[in-house]
Parts: structure tokens; C-alpha cells; sequence
């Protein structure tokens, strides 16, 4: 182990590493995407190679799932009393009564081009009331409806299998209230996350979310699937930090629960009952979020490790070490990182290549406290063995370049063709031995390669480590028939004999309702269907997914 002496020149290395990170093209360069906000574009608009830009239908795909027979077709009459209670012809476009298909493409697929309906009408009510009329108009002519938001879903839940109306609630953007001194969010659900968080900082404070899609994803459908992120960390899951909701039930009664207090002990809390749920109860409409001040100091490191072993430990030191203004810990492979820097071109802030690598961010109120706390860290993690190299960054430009490494996987991943994505939650001893795993049975299967005879490009994995979420990705060429036999169900197999979760933080929707048995008992499964049957007894809302 290196003496605390002979690392000084290390750091000094690290410090002229950092400046050259900083004359490197960054990822919004090669991508035409900010740094930071990759998805400021729609996450549909992604370049890709070798994957048809329609994507075969959903109902093609999986051909066992059927239109339920209870469900009306859209028919003029229909389209007219939409039209009369939105009135604006921009809220409404109308494929039934006419030929508006390229219009609503965007809405009948996913942005992977995995998931693609058949929907003709597509509704954005612009109030509460509008969602209300619109609900109890569908339930009363069983008309099957999607609720939509930025549609940045991984697992198929925000767009329609058959011909399902699809409800999208960007017009609903406003934001309602916000209290400088409790720090309370009031907000419409069509609120881009990203806004709301620029709104935020302009008052000093932080939304308790940040994802990549933050560009396009919506609060509303953040709160619908209960979406993780990188801050859940320190912050904790919207489950903590949402005050209250609300909500549009399937027969148009508008739930009422938009409370501002941070404790209301009066009765069962229904609306954690929404978050998470996918729209398959009732539709967000307005959400209360309790939302942390703004940090004024912000240090990030990025360091190579040699094991997983390893990487767990520096996680141990991070925590003791770090405390109170770790707010994140994220942890990548080299594969992930090699198809980074084949997509954008740019050179490794790090000189060698490590199998692992971490991304450490710390917040707090004092930036020279902070930053000697992470350099000590630093130090002590390379004495002893557990780090083999490092990068502080020294200013924002280089903060921004490191998180590039991180945030520009799912993005280097879109564009080298399909990819299997599992967002799953592992114990996080065994968290990344799941990813070398799937990788050796793809290798078996005769379908990982280097050439294009291959249908696999490559077996991946990074993720929330402080959180034990890992992202699975399989990266391919092409979807193909045999990859998925190979993946599914080995993946939740896997994962329900270490008592993992399915999914961790983007829901069930179509890609794993059939699989929720892996991850929940039949007693559960069935609390739930009852749940379902109360709260919408026709099962309009977002059918065919979930349960």
C-alpha cells in the first residue's frame, strides 16, 4: 500500500487528468444532447442502427395477450363529445374521422420501438375537470384508455396494446404553488421533470428526483411508476417525499388528496396507493412534493476499480467516510463504458481500463470542507488497496464531463441498435454476479459476438449501487426471438431465488406482468386485483398490463 507521501503526486496527476477531461469533446457534442440532460430531446428520437424506426405491433409480438371483447371501438360520435369538451383542435388528434397516423405515432410507440399500438385518438386535456369528463364518458362506453406522460417508460406501460385512447397530460403542465420556506412543490402532472427542477433552483431548492429522461418525463408518470433515480440515495423514493395527489378515478370522481403537511395521520394514506401503480387506478392529475434545499457545494470523483469485491467495499468507505453528503454512488463496468466511448469518440477520463468503475457525487453547504472530505477519501481508498486510480473534478465543467460516463450509457446504448433492458433490485453482494451470469449464457447460446452473424453485441451492467439497483442491459443488433428465450425467464428466476425484486424502479407494465409472481406471493397478487376491481370494476385503465 502506497504511504499518504507518495500519493501527493498522484493527486496532482488526477488534478491535470481532470483539465484534460475538460478539453475532451463531451458527450453533447457527439450527441447534440446537454450534458447532464440527455433526454432534453425526446427519448424517441434517438438514432438507431439496425432496429426498424415502427417496430413490429405489440399485439403481433405477443399474440397469447387479446382485445377484451367489453371494450367499444372508437367510433365519430365518439370523437365529436371529445372534441366539444376539449374544444381546442390541438387537444384532440383524431384518427378515427380522419387520416392522422403520422401525428400519432409518437404516441403508439415506446421510445426503444419495442411496444407499438394501435391507437386512433389521442385526448390531452388541458384541466382536472377535462380528465374527469373524459373518464366518465369511457367508463359509461367502454372505452379502454392509456394514460401517457413524456412516454420515457422502459417496460411498455404508457402506450397502447390494441386501440386504447391515449390520455396525454402535457397540457397539464403548470406549477401551482411553491413555499420558500417549507420547501412544498405544488404542481400539474404534465410538469417536464427537468422544469420543474430549473424552477426549483431558481428558489434554491432541488426537485428529489433526477433521472436521465429528465428532458421529457413527466412528474405525473414519475410519481405513476414510482421512479428511483440518481438522488434516491440521499433523498429517499417519491414514496417519502410525496405530501399528497391528485387524482381522476376510472369513473370520473376527482380524489382529492393534494395535502400540504408533512404529517396527516387521519385515516389510510390512499395515495401511496397511486405511486407506482401506472396509471391503472386512476390518472395523476396535481401532486404535493416535499422538495430539499439546493446543496452549495457539489464534488464528484470518478475512480477505477480492479473487482466487484472491491467496488463493494469502497461503498463501506464512501458511507463512513463521506456521511452526510454522500448523494451518490453509481457504479458502471467496462463494457458499459467501452460502448461509451465507441459511440462518442471521447478518451476515458482514466488512463487505464479498469473492470469497475465508480462515480462519486457529495452535496453539501461548505465547498472546501467537502472537497478535502472526498480527497481524503480519496487517498485513504488508494492506500489501501481498494482504488487503483481516480479523478477529482475541480470545477463544473469537469462535474458535468464525469456524469457524462454515467448518464450516457442508456443514450450509447440507443444507438448501437435493440437492447433487453432489466431494471431489477438484487442484494448487493450478489448484485453483479447477475450480469456475468446472463452474459454466460448468451455466450453458450451461441449468440454473443463480435461479428454481425451475432445477434448480441454485449452483456452490460451499471446502475444505483448505494440503492442495489442494477441495470441489466443486453445490447444486440437486432431484436431477435432466440435472445429473449435465452433471457426471459432465466433473469427472474435468478433474481426470485435471491429474493430480489423484478423491478426496481420503472414498473411492471407489459414486459413483466405476466412475472410479477417472482417477486410477489399469490395473497399479494390478489390484494392487488382487488384494489384494481375497486377502483376501476370495468378495467378501462390501462388494461392489458401490470396484473
Amino acid at each position: 500500500m502506497a504511504a499518504r507521501c507518495q500519493l501527493t503526486p498522484v493527486l496532482r496527476r488526477l488534478a491535470r487528468s481532470t483539465t484534460e477531461v475538460s478539453r475532451q469533446p463531451l458527450l453533447r457534442q457527439s450527441l447534440s444532447r446537454p450534458v447532464r440532460h440527455i433526454s432534453t430531446s425526446r427519448p424517441r428520437l434517438f438514432q438507431r442502427t439496425a432496429v426498424s424506426q415502427k417496430g413490429e405491433f405489440t399485439s403481433e409480438k405477443y399474440p397469447d395477450i387479446q382485445r377484451d371483447s367489453r371494450f367499444a371501438q372508437v367510433t365519430p360520435e365518439h370523437v365529436k363529445f371529445f372534441k366539444d369538451v376539449l374544444g381546442s383542435e390541438s387537444a384532440v388528434i383524431d384518427g378515427v374521422t380522419s387520416d392522422a397516423a403520422d401525428d400519432i405515432a409518437p404516441f403508439n410507440s415506446d421510445w426503444m420501438n419495442k411496444y407499438r399500438g394501435h391507437c386512433r385518438l389521442v385526448l390531452k386535456p388541458g384541466t382536472t375537470e377535462e380528465v374527469s369528463k373524459i373518464l366518465k364518458y369511457c367508463n359509461n362506453n367502454m372505452l379502454a384508455v392509456v394514460p401517457q406522460g413524456g412516454n420515457t417508460g422502459l417496460v411498455g406501460g404508457s402506450v397502447p396494446v390494441f386501440d386504447e385512447i391515449v390520455i396525454n397530460m402535457s397540457r397539464m403542465n403548470k406549477i401551482i404553488e411553491f413555499d420558500e420556506v417549507s420547501g412544498i412543490l405544488v404542481a400539474e402532472a404534465g410538469t417536464i421533470l427537468e422544469v420543474a427542477d430549473q424552477f426549483l433552483a431558481s428558489k434554491g431548492y432541488i426537485f428529489p428526483l433526477d433521472l436521465g429522461a429528465k428532458g421529457s418525463c413527466h412528474i405525473g408518470g414519475n410519481l405513476a411508476t414510482n421512479a428511483g433515480g440518481l438522488r434516491l440515495l440521499r433523498y429517499g423514493s417519491l414514496h417519502g417525499t410525496t405530501l399528497g395527489i391528485e387524482a381522476v378515478l376510472a369513473d370520473g370522481t376527482i380524489v382529492d388528496d393534494l395535502c400540504k403537511l408533512r404529517k396527516n395521520n387521519t385515516g389510510y394514506d390512499l395515495k401511496q396507493l397511486f405511486i407506482g401503480a401506472e396509471g391503472t387506478i386512476g390518472i395523476i392529475t396535481k401532486v404535493s412534493i416535499q422538495c430539499p434545499q439546493r446543496s452549495a457545494a457539489q464534488n464528484v470523483a470518478l475512480f477505477g476499480i480492479e473487482s466487484y469485491e472491491l467496488a463493494q467495499q469502497a461503498f463501506r468507505e464512501a458511507k463512513g467516510q463521506l456521511g452526510e453528503i454522500l448523494s451518490a454512488f453509481e457504479l458502471m463496468d467496462e463494457g458499459s463504458q467501452a460502448l461509451v466511448r465507441q459511440v462518442t469518440g471521447n478518451k476515458s477520463p482514466l488512463e487505464e481500463k479498469y473492470p469497475f468503475y465508480c462515480l462519486i457525487e457529495t452535496s453539501g453547504s461548505n465547498a472546501e470542507h467537502d472537497a478535502e472530505k472526498l480527497q481524503s477519501f480519496l487517498e485513504d481508498v488508494m492506500e489501501k488497496g481498494i482504488v487503483a486510480d481516480g479523478t477529482l473534478a475541480e470545477n463544473e465543467t469537469q462535474i458535468r464531463s464525469l456524469w457524462t460516463w454515467r448518464e450516457g450509457i442508456t443514450e450509447a446504448l440507443g444507438h448501437l441498435g435493440g437492447v433487453y433492458k432489466y431494471d431489477v433490485s438484487i442484494p448487493l453482494k450478489e448484485l453483479y454476479r447477475m450480469v456475468e451470469d446472463v452474459k454466460a449464457r448468451v455466450d453458450a447460446a451461441g449468440l454473443l459476438g463480435d461479428t454481425d452473424e451475432y445477434p448480441v453485441r454485449a452483456v452490460v451492467g451499471y446502475g444505483h449501487m448505494g440503492d442495489a439497483n442494477l441495470h441489466l442491459n443486453v445490447s444486440t443488433r437486432r431484436f431477435d426471438e432466440r435472445v429473449e428465450k435465452v433471457l426471459e425467464p432465466f433473469v427472474y428466476e435468478w433474481i426470485a431465488e435471491r429474493q430480489g425484486s423484478i423491478s426496481a424502479e420503472h414498473g411492471l407494465g407489459l414486459m413483466k406482468k405476466k412475472y410479477i409472481g417472482y417477486s410477489r406471493n399469490p395473497t399479494m397478487v390478489g390484494l392487488m386485483k382487488n384494489i384494481k376491481t375497486t377502483f376501476d370494476p370495468n378495467g378501462i385503465l390501462n388494461p392489458y398490463k401490470y396484473l
